[in-house]
């Protein structure tokens, strides 16, 4: 596809972003939206299987439904000259996989928090019943703010019936394969969460459990061989980390994770010091399951020794009567009948008797375990899970479940809730909101979005949360506030024109704006405003300066006027840090970053004297400011700069020369 093509009117191809076993991928703008995005097109050796046509519209549509923030968005599917395409939306930054290779070794912490955003979203896909099939770092994309995203929903599923004969394809994927998968048995769910285990592992490790030189050989590893722990490769990882691994990792399908959701709330308090002693996951042992066992050739020669051949046949005389013959053939259905009888009673009485599993759900464990007794069932394992519905130490369900059948004296599994699943709430003061809005709705919390103004943090970020780092909540009764830079504060200047000096000042502390005072003889009552800039009406920021020209009053007489000279000095304030007028917050906030001075400049001239604030500004630097100050030929002005009611700076002998 060459650079401008514009696909379906709307999408101009711009580059070339990597080629795949299924597709060709691009990079395009989309027209109408003016918004990058990507561009799938169905590889040109493909586009003639109609199967193959026909799976990759219908998982593409299918994958439409799928919206979540860690999955990446499809937009649009369609075709154009025979070239199937698929419309998604655009990722900036890396795979997981290169993610992997930069940053290795990652934290437990954030290795639990990638994880929990791409659980989140295969848990989306799969109550879609999606099954991804092809989950692989390679699949999942990391943007430029953390944020992961998994793609390739759908086109894994159109891959699997050309995936023998691709071998580059298989071989980027079989590191990640399933048992079942790889003895070329159906993927199901937890065929996805294998895969899950396996990506945990490499990002534990740096690595993948099983290394080959052919594909055959890591596929047949992956139902032979036991996954390497990672505590061999890093002893600091906790037992419960690893037993996640060991879980979704485990070679039948029954030991691994019921569900990513599972998985994920196991994964949650990996790092939990209540967990410290917990011991390695085993497997439940291996049993006869059915498959197909092969003889050696020794036991089929036992056998066979057995065997008597058939050396001495002979040919039965005739009988003489033929009513002999007819009470023969009578008594042998007779006795075949008796034989079917006693048969059959036999197994009736042999028979296990079974009753009926009664339904115990919303029962503390003594009454269940009551109730199961009443029906001739023993308790077995009691496992303990998180709940949104059932309360805190009542039966959920039970396994067997309710209503089905069950052998006299049977042990049932109790599931017993813990609660709802508590969330951790980490700190995201000083992150972007969209990354850190992301994080939480990837736990399933709800966010809400609280703006105010700010100097010193940058626009976007977040500047306070309503909930502290470490706490932890129930995502479905507790919402989650953060308030957000938007940036200075803007505002309409308003008409002071007439106004005193007082209450212009006043005006100023309370928009938090910088005035500085000019005078001027007019016929205007003395210290009033004659004129602003800017004007009245302006738009201006939060601590922008406001010139203010004051009345001196009616010029006096020429020769009475006194000689005054206006000049400006220049003086250095110092910042300190820790300042007590420094900002300050009960909630999580940004703390140095966020840290002002406040200061008030007195100056004694021919207009002003230390009994006013001439002008009051906040700091968070070193700053320099230039006072103006109108003295009286033959006299000196003065000044005095404060901070937290010391002065900080003065001199009380300003005259034009002296500075």
């Amino acid at each position: 596809m060459r650079p401008n093509y514009v696909l379906g009117g709307r999408y101009r191809i711009t580059q070339s972003l990597g080629e795949g076993g299924m597709a060709n991928v691009y990079l395009a703008h989309d027209l109408i939206l003016d918004r990058d995005v990507s561009v799938k097109l169905l590889r040109l050796d493909l586009r003639d299987d109609p199967h193959t046509i026909k799976r990759f519209q219908r998982e593409g549509l299918a994958a439409t439904e799928l919206v979540h923030p860690n999955i990446v968005s499809v937009y649009d599917v369609g075709e154009e000259n025979g070239m199937q395409y698929m419309v998604m939306e655009y990722v900036k930054g890396m795979d997981l996989k290169e993610y992997i290779k930069q940053h290795f070794p990652i934290p437990y912490q954030e290795v639990i928090n990638i994880m929990e955003q791409v659980l989140s979203a295969v848990a989306v896909a799969h109550a879609h019943n999606i099954i991804h099939r092809d989950l692989k770092p390679q699949n999942i994309l990391i943007d430029e703010k953390g944020v992961a995203k998994i793609t390739d929903f759908g086109i894994a599923v159109a891959m699997s019936e050309n995936a023998l004969t691709q071998t580059n394809t298989v071989l980027g994927s079989v590191h990640y394969l399933s048992p079942e998968q790889a003895r070329g048995g159906m993927a199901t769910k937890k065929s996805d969460i294998y895969s899950l285990g396996i990506i945990l592992y490499e990002l534990l490790t740096g690595t993948v459990p099983f290394q080959g030189e052919t594909a055959i050989s890591i596929a047949i590893k992956h139902f032979q061989s036991e996954i390497p722990s990672v505590r061999e490769f890093d002893p600091r990882i906790p037992q419960a980390l690893e037993n996640v691994v060991l879980k979704a990792t485990s070679k039948r399908p029954s030991d691994r994770y019921e569900s990513v959701t599972d998985m994920a709330n196991d994964l949650e308090t990996s790092l939990s010091p209540r967990r410290a002693s917990e011991p390695k996951f085993t497997p439940v042992e291996d049993v006869d399951d059915g498959e197909t066992k092969v003889l050696d050739k020794s036991a089929l020669n036992s056998e066979a020794a057995h065997v008597k051949p058939d050396t001495a046949k002979k040919v039965a005389p005739k009988p003489k009567k033929r009513h002999r013959r007819r009470r023969w053939l009578l008594v042998l259905l007779g006795l075949t009948a008796v034989l079917i009888a006693m048969v059959g009673l036999a197994f009736w009485l042999g028979r296990p008797q079974t009753v009926t599993v009664p339904d115990v759900s919303g029962l503390t464990v003594n009454e269940a375990q009551q109730k199961l007794s009443d029906s001739n069932l023993d308790t077995g394992a009691i496992q303990r899970q998180p709940s949104a519905k059932i309360k805190k130490n009542l039966v959920i369900k039970t396994s067997p479940q309710a209503e089905q059948s069950a052998k006299k004296e049977a042990k049932i599994k109790l599931y017993v809730s813990t609660g709802p699943r508590l969330v951790r709430i980490g700190n995201y003061v000083g992150q972007s909101y969209t990354r850190a809005a992301a994080i939480l709705k990837a736990k399933g919390v709800t966010v809400r979005r609280q703006n105010e103004s700010s100097n010193e943090v940058p626009v976007g970020n977040v500047m306070q949360q309503s909930i502290e780092n470490g706490q932890r909540i129930n995502p479905k009764e507790t919402t989650v506030t953060l308030t957000v830079s938007a940036g200075q504060r803007q505002l309409q200047l308003a008409d002071l024109i007439g106004k005193t000096k007082s209450q212009i000042q006043q005006y100023s502390k309370r928009e938090s704006l910088n005035v500085s005072f000019k005078y001027k003889y007019d016929n205007a009552t003395k210290n009033t405003a004659i004129d602003q800039n800017p004007g009245a009406g302006s738009t201006v920021k939060e601590g922008s300066t406001v010139v203010i020209t004051l009345s001196r009053g009616k010029k006096p007489v020429s020769n009475s006027v006194p000689k005054v000279e206006d000049f400006n000095v220049d003086v250095n304030i110092p910042f300190e840090a820790g300042s007590s007028s420094s900002s300050s917050s009960g909630k999580t906030s940004s703390s140095a970053s966020s840290e002002v001075n406040t200061v008030q400049i007195y100056i004694r001239d021919h207009d002003h004297n230390y009994g006013t604030v001439y002008k009051q500004l906040t700091i968070a630097q070193d700053t320099q400011v230039s006072i103006p100050f109108a003295v009286e030929s033959g006299k000196s002005g003065g000044y005095k700069i404060i901070r937290d009611g010391k002065v900080i700076l003065s001199d009380n002998n300003v005259t034009k020369n002296s500075h």
